[in-house]
């Protein structure tokens, strides 16, 4: 008989493995996330070689713009949410140590101890800093530091305090104007984060400007500090507090007397028209204060002022305008009468504005007494053609207004003018009898003529 077949065997079930067991940290260890901050410590510590000589600061520098920049992504998502407060601390006195340092002695300063009667060059090209490219990393870290979103304004605001502040204000002085330009985008992202320091940061910069107007007028950072005003006017609530008026009065208004306002005189124009577009009844004292400081012989500065000057009517409401029009347009006819041709062709330019003429329209009996002597002696005598074809302009134009009293004007300056002539004929015949009674008494005694 054939033997039955054995049944296959089979293999009992593997019994499941027992679950692993969770790595235990020793006591004493530092967490996962205490790696990057143990490492930007680290960092911090390293010194702070020059580039040209090599060591380990620009790599350092590096790692940690990307530490604080994203410090999620740099520790592999283990990082705290917000920067801790021993790796802040060391970071800013990291920064504080590189960046605030003696400045070199500006150029006007080294050429008065080589000749004492040089006079500054306004063409010669800025001086650049040779540390720069280790101070742009020190400058990237700090401004990265400042906008980060996991830097808290309640830790940061410990070590960001005034003296920081204060510091970074000295160094607007810098000649070079790639650190100017960090300095500025750094100091108005601090006015916007730290709204503690506003007050504070204002001023400072209101002391800066008293400076350079009452004592020094040399300041490489006057435009900076400008742009980063104009976007603080910008944002200023309504109704406008007194504090900022005096402001207005007292440092920005006065920023118009030295003699280098060409150099910013496109950012002092913007905060004066942001100034009136807040608040149009500050038009009037901004005028008188042009007026004020208006230049006598330099004709550049004439042109600067006649520009900001068409800025600042335009905003101007016809309310405000008769309050300050007879001196402003006795110093425009001043200038229509200027023998330089760009002044007297940028105050002939005004007719051009729309808004310009209509409120001169509606003051026409005050200004057109003014201003017509000013007309017609461009007329008769100006020596560019210019500025006579415009002037012939903008007379048309006041005989298109107001015939009558066009007429009535003219007549006038007539009559002024028949005065004058009379007055000077009657100077000659005085002079004309003094020189007979001189002539008779030259061989006699001295004559005494009272």
């Amino acid at each position: 008989l054939p033997r039955p077949r054995r049944a296959a065997a089979v293999a009992p079930r593997a019994a499941p493995a027992p679950p692993r067991r969770a790595r235990r940290r020793p006591p004493g260890a530092a967490p996962p996330q205490a790696a990057p901050r143990r490492r930007a410590l680290r960092l911090l510590r390293l010194p702070q070689a020059p580039p040209r000589e090599g060591g380990q600061a620009p790599g350092a520098l590096l790692e940690l713009v990307d530490y604080v920049q994203a410090p999620t992504a740099a520790a592999n998502a283990n990082a705290p949410a917000r920067l801790p407060d021993a790796v802040q601390e060391a970071l800013v006195a990291a920064i504080s140590a590189n960046i605030f340092r003696p400045l070199p002695p500006a150029l006007y300063e080294s050429a008065a101890n080589i000749d004492p009667n040089a006079t500054p060059d306004d063409e010669e090209e800025p001086y650049l800093d040779p540390a720069w490219p280790h101070l742009q990393l020190v400058y990237e870290l700090l401004l990265r530091y400042v906008v980060s979103p996991d830097t808290d304004t309640k830790v940061a605001k410990r070590y960001v305090d005034h003296a920081f502040v204060l510091r970074l204000l000295d160094h607007f002085d810098s000649e070079d104007p790639r650190e100017r330009e960090y300095l500025k985008t750094v100091l108005h992202r601090i006015y916007g984060k730290f709204m503690v320091h506003r007050p504070f940061i204002r001023k400072a910069i209101n002391n800066v400007f008293y400076r350079f107007i009452f004592e020094t007028e040399r300041h490489n950072g006057i435009g900076e500090l400008l742009e980063i005003l104009g976007s603080i006017i910008n944002g200023f609530a309504l109704p406008m507090k007194e504090e900022h008026k005096l402001f207005l009065s007292r440092a920005l208004i006065p920023l118009h007397k030295p003699k280098s306002v060409g150099i910013y005189h496109q950012q002092l124009s913007y905060c004066i028209v942001q100034f009136v577009e807040k608040d149009y009844k500050l038009a009037d004292a901004v005028i008188r204060g042009l007026l004020k400081y208006w230049p006598v012989i330099n004709c550049q500065k004439e042109v600067l002022f006649l520009g900001e000057l068409e800025e600042v009517l335009e905003a101007t409401q016809p309310a405000e305008f008769q309050r300050c029009m007879v001196p402003l347009f006795k110093q425009i006819g001043r200038c229509l009468n200027s023998a330089h041709f760009q002044v007297a062709e940028r105050a002939l330019f005004l007719w051009n504005n729309d808004h310009i003429v209509s409120l001169i329209a509606q003051n026409r009996g005050v200004i057109f007494p003014i201003i017509f002597e000013a007309l017609e002696r461009n007329i008769q005598s100006h020596w560019n053609q210019a500025v006579h074809g415009l002037t012939a302009n903008v007379r048309k134009m006041f005989l298109d207004m107001d015939s009558d009293l066009f007429d009535e004007c003219h007549q006038q300056y007539i009559e002024k003018e028949e005065k004058a002539k009379e007055l000077e004929e009657q100077r000659e015949s005085a002079w004309r009898q003094l020189e007979a009674v001189a002539a008779k008494a030259s061989g006699d005694d001295m004559v005494l003529v009272k």
